[in-house]
């Protein structure tokens, strides 16, 4: 039988004379994902406080660790650890009783309580200015880890909760849905015996839900560590839980598989989801009469951008397509920061928050521009230089060098290559390298910043067929890895048709036609397509 790590007996909680929990009792072994779920107000928050010992003490009961505590230091473990050494001091590890409400045991509960962590719905408790991964090493530094193995553990923990493409970003700019899994990185830090989720993802949409929870299973699995996870979504509980309580007005309705559990739940009570999201994430680009006029000397005033509306979702691959001089490239320019508008707005999603590249400043347009990349069709790698040094210091990125070494294979992975070919090929000249290798680094080196938003200027040019190829399977290798979204500029039919979801047909500085890529080019007629293409 699975040694417990928790024992529950009769616990019971009072606020102002209303009982909100009652006798409730259960066993949690070492390594158990438990899921409890129930309606808002079931006592599951409660609950979940009581066990990792915050806030205040029960009304009645007990909530007992069985530990191993080593005899010398304050190192604490699993139950069944307990007769080995400790891997700090290599003193004893001695089995070990110890109920957390007790008064008695206060130096032994802060012990205890180093080795759980706990994730809310919504509290990010993140340094908000800091970079992501500085957010991971501050919660190293703060259970003194040993400072010349820090970079690597948190580059290991950022992986894990695959982030290694927001490593570098601002923790304030980032979605929800990546904050909660920077806070999980945070809690992996403290390598607990048990994590306590509480509402990890009930204000996520679903694809991104998923996501966390497959995080969460995951993080267990290679910690070793239990998990209690609360959620009033079933699907949450059915997708992490190994066994699942069901609440109901404070005491414990059913016990067992989540299968069996969510049938009670769900039995008299029908949750309201939502419908399964589209494929791809939340609007994160929106354009709204952007207007663009120039003053030439034999044309008068030239509207090269003319009252330009459309929106981009997030992973989404965008098209943009027209003859020359349709103002492609004008709007190309305007999206990235590059060109100010003469009218109308291009609000750009900036972790939760919308922001105006049309105004000036760095917390308007100097903020968005660091998270939009730009890949001319005259993109430059610099030749004197090795892959590695083009994708670090030659940019102006400056990577402790295991670090450099580490970010540059994981951004050449996002950029299609393998774990083999990336390592082959870092310390290469980009001479050395196929026209279609070459365009992979360059779209490397415009990933490798992190961008939230990647435009993609005439990207095929003149390549033959396959190298058409490895640059349509890099962009979707991308936007698979890093929830990146892309606009493609192109003249190339054949390539928009094969790699965008939807594409805009602009003509005079405006959008004529816009919708699904293949619904678009249908209707296009023969003199259209000689032009666009």
């Amino acid at each position: 039988m699975t040694t417990p790590f928790i024992s529950v007996h009769d616990l019971s909680k009072d606020f102002d004379g209303t009982r909100v929990l009652n006798n409730v009792s259960f066993e949690i072994p070492e390594g158990e994902i438990i899921g409890v779920i129930g309606r808002s107000g079931s006592g599951k928050s409660v609950l979940m406080h009581l066990l990792r010992g915050i806030e205040e003490p029960p009304t009645r009961g007990s909530v007992v660790y069985h530990v191993a505590a080593c005899d010398t230091c304050e190192h604490m473990d699993v139950q069944s650890t307990a007769g080995g050494k400790c891997p700090h001091c290599n003193g004893t590890l001695v089995a070990t009783d110890v109920d957390i409400w007790d008064e008695k045991s206060d130096g032994m509960r802060s012990r205890v309580m180093r080795r759980t962590a706990i994730m809310f719905q919504r509290t990010f408790a993140l340094y908000g200015d800091d970079r992501v991964i500085e957010n991971v090493l501050h919660a190293l530094d703060d259970i003194n880890y040993p400072q010349e193995h820090a970079i690597n553990r948190a580059a290991d923990l950022i992986d894990q909760v695959q982030l290694s493409h927001r490593m570098m970003h601002i923790a304030r700019d980032l979605s929800g849905g990546e904050k909660q899994r920077v806070v999980l990185a945070r809690q992996l830090a403290k390598n607990p015996a048990m994590l306590f989720a509480d509402e990890p993802t009930g204000t996520l949409d679903r694809e991104t839900a998923r996501l966390v929870h497959e995080m969460l299973i995951g993080a267990a699995k290679k910690n070793t560590m239990g998990m209690v996870v609360t959620s009033h979504f079933s699907q949450v509980i059915e997708d992490i839980a190994n066994r699942a309580i069901l609440l109901v007005d404070g005491e414990i309705a059913k016990i067992g598989s989540p299968k069996e559990v969510i049938r009670s739940f769900v039995k008299d009570f029908h949750e309201m989801e939502e419908s399964a999201p589209p494929e791809l994430g939340e609007k994160i680009l929106s354009a709204r009469d952007v207007t663009k006029r120039y003053i030439s000397v034999d044309r008068g005033v030239v509207k090269a951008v003319n009252v330009v509306t459309f929106d981009v979702a997030r992973k989404e691959i965008f098209g943009i397509i027209g003859k020359s001089g349709a103002g492609k490239t004008t709007l190309s320019g305007i999206i990235a920061g590059i060109i100010e508008p003469t009218s109308g707005e291009m609000n750009i999603r900036i972790g939760e928050d919308w922001v105006d590249m049309t105004k000036p400043g760095i917390k308007e347009r100097g903020r968005a521009k660091e998270y939009i990349g730009l890949l001319h069709q005259e993109y430059d790698l610099y030749p004197h230089r090795t892959v590695l040094d083009n994708l670090t210091d030659a940019i102006g990125l400056a990577f402790p060098k295991e670090l450099a070494m580490r970010k540059a294979l994981i951004t050449l992975r996002m950029a299609g290559f393998t774990e083999e070919k990336s390592r082959e090929i870092l310390n290469r000249y980009p001479g050395e390298l196929s026209s279609g290798e070459r365009h992979r680094v360059a779209l490397a080196q415009v990933l490798i910043h992190e961008p939230r938003l990647v435009i993609l200027d005439e990207p095929t040019g003149t390549m033959d067929p396959i190298t058409k190829q490895d640059v349509k399977h890099s962009i979707l290798h991308a936007r698979d890895e890093m929830d990146e979204t892309f606009i493609v500029v192109s003249h190339d039919l054949d390539f928009v048709k094969d790699t965008c979801d939807r594409v805009a047909l602009m003509r005079g500085g405006k959008i004529i036609r816009m919708g699904k890529t293949d619904e678009v080019l249908a209707s296009l007629n023969e003199e259209e397509q000689s032009s666009v293409g």
